[in-house]
């Protein structure tokens, strides 16, 4: 029996929510049956919200992938049009399985005219089109495939850190850390994950110091920080594929202000992480430091200064239970022209799902909900002992699982290697197989990879000691005996900090508030399980640590 796959598609999010993705999942396999082709479950492929206008799709990627292979015989579609709307797309698809020898079979053809008549109609322009396709397409598949193979040279160049080595007649392109230029990075990442700077606060030190960019401009800006910090190669992970061009699907105002129209209507927007493709680099951080850079880059776009007009103590923190969106504040005024403030789920306004509310979740007091979650934060950091023994168990955790360790063993391996090339010129030269010219060509640039190698062992060692000095600061003690002398001082800007450092989120429901905290809380029970009457009337609300 033959082995095929299903692949079917959907453009628009109204038809993933009708689920007709599911009717052409059905017809398939029934025909399928018919035609005794055997279809394994993980060969049905589904892309769900994807425009047939574009050629990169997940879900095709693995089909092509799997014919490429020979894994399979045949690819049943439930029309040309799920497969492509470009005609110059469909022949390129077309042609491509049919050289791995799959056969392409379409349940519902369309009644218009055929493939052949359509390219008789419009025979100068269809060709020119599928020429330019099959072009970019090959230039794609063919980057796609040398990144995977770990191949430098797909990335256009190098980032601020590194030089780009260009591929020789014996070695490829790789990257070469700047020592100079990567200084400036590990000083960046350090102000901004150890001393909690922001990036506005690193631009205009790297401009006040005269510290060069890569283009030897004098002004460091803050949008080149930003993408620095995101960059995953700094860890030695650079990645190919991360943007994909679509659509434009937002009016911004710089286009309402054209009249909402723009020559180009299309835009670069990131793929999802788990598509994009690793290529292995020198790192200049650790794991654990870009970890740590890419979790405040988050919450600071969360709680971010220029999304705020008044500043709440929950601001970002709270979650519906029943729907899982965020909760915003709003007001409502009442007749003697006072304000109340709420918090209000984005799923219960029904204007924002086209008439239909996600949830029934009702507004809550803004200041009762403040003040119970500082009240029972404030309870927390009356147990000190549970917080020291919690940093101590993560200090411990934190020695074992350090990447630092796993990072020296890394570049250990990479020192071993070059050490055993040296050694087989030397072998190869001794026996006659090499001539002295080029021993002495080829040996100072393993020799000089060596020692960047020794340099980044030493960086490493220096980050170790630095980070044991670090961990045997922390005393939970005397931050909590500190603090309890000054509560009632606190302004809600120092309580946003104190809440943010522990407390992950709050979860609101109809009659429960849920503070999941980053600490666990086992010894702390609530044993009374006090009511409050306060958020909403005529229900009671528990309050859970």
């Amino acid at each position: 029996m033959k082995t095929a796959a299903i692949y079917t598609r959907v453009s628009s999010d109204q038809q993933k929510d009708k689920k007709t993705i599911g009717s052409q999942v059905d017809e398939l396999l029934h025909f399928a049956q018919e035609q005794g082709y055997l279809v394994p479950e993980e060969y049905i492929f589904r892309d769900e919200g994807y425009s047939g206008a574009i050629l990169v799709r997940p879900g095709l990627e693995r089909v092509r992938d799997l014919s490429a292979e020979g894994q399979i015989q045949a690819v049943l579609i439930y029309s040309p049009d799920r497969l492509s709307r470009n005609y110059a797309y469909q022949v390129v698809l077309m042609d491509e399985f049919a050289s791995c020898g799959t056969e392409v079979l379409f349940i519902n053809s369309p009644k218009a005219d055929t493939p052949e008549e359509a390219l008789l109609l419009q025979f100068q322009g269809m060709i020119a089109e599928y020429e330019r396709a099959i072009i970019k397409e090959r230039s794609r598949r063919g980057k796609r495939f040398k990144a995977k193979s770990g191949v430098v040279s797909v990335l256009c160049g190098a980032p601020y850190g590194y030089n780009y080595i260009k591929k020789t007649d014996d070695t490829s392109a790789y990257y070469e850390i700047n020592e100079q230029e990567a200084s400036v990075v590990r000083e960046m990442f350090r102000m901004y994950t150890e001393d909690f700077c922001g990036i506005g606060t690193v631009a205009r030190k790297f401009t006040s110091e005269k510290i060069p960019t890569r283009k030897n401009i004098g002004k460091w800006e803050r949008s080149v920080i930003w993408a620095m910090l995101r960059n995953p190669a700094y860890c030695g992970k650079a990645c190919y594929g991360k943007t994909e061009h679509a659509e434009r699907q937002r009016i911004t105002k710089p286009l309402r202000a054209q009249g909402g129209f723009v020559a180009q209507s299309g835009c670069n927007r990131e793929k999802p992480r788990e598509e994009w493709i690793e290529i292995a680099v020198p790192a200049i951080i650790s794991q654990e430091t870009f970890d740590i850079a890419q979790e405040r880059l988050k919450n600071n776009k969360l709680h971010s200064q220029r999304n705020t007009k008044v500043e709440t103590l929950l601001q970002g923190m709270m979650v519906c239970s029943e729907c899982g969106y965020s909760l915003y504040r709003t007001h409502t005024t009442t007749s003697a022209k006072k304000k109340i403030y709420y918090y209000r789920c984005f799923g219960s306004d029904a204007y924002r799902f086209e008439g239909v509310r996600k949830c029934n979740c009702k507004p809550i007091r803004q200041d009762y909900l403040d003040n119970i979650v500082w009240q029972q934060l404030v309870a927390l950091l009356e147990e000190p002992k549970l917080i020291q023994r919690e940093v101590e168990k993560r200090v411990e955790e934190t020695k074992k699982a350090s990447p630092v360790i796993k990072q020296k063993e890394i570049i250990v391996k990479q020192r071993t290697k070059l050490l055993q090339s040296m050694d087989k010129l030397l072998d190869a030269y001794q026996e006659g197989l090499i001539t002295i010219v080029q021993l002495r060509k080829r040996m100072p640039d393993l020799q000089k990879r060596i020692n960047t190698i020794d340099k980044e062992l030493e960086s490493l060692k220096n980050h170790e000691l630095a980070l044991d000095q670090r961990l045997q600061l922390l005393d939970a003690e005397s931050f909590t005996s500190q603090l309890g002398l000054n509560v009632k001082q606190l302004d809600i800007k120092e309580k946003k900090k104190i809440l943010r450092l522990l407390v992950k989120e709050v979860v609101v429901g109809d009659d429960i508030i849920d503070i999941k905290h980053s600490i666990p809380l086992k010894e702390a029970k609530n044993e009374k399980n006090s009511k409050s009457y306060q958020l909403c009337t005529r229900s009671n609300i528990s309050v859970t640590k």
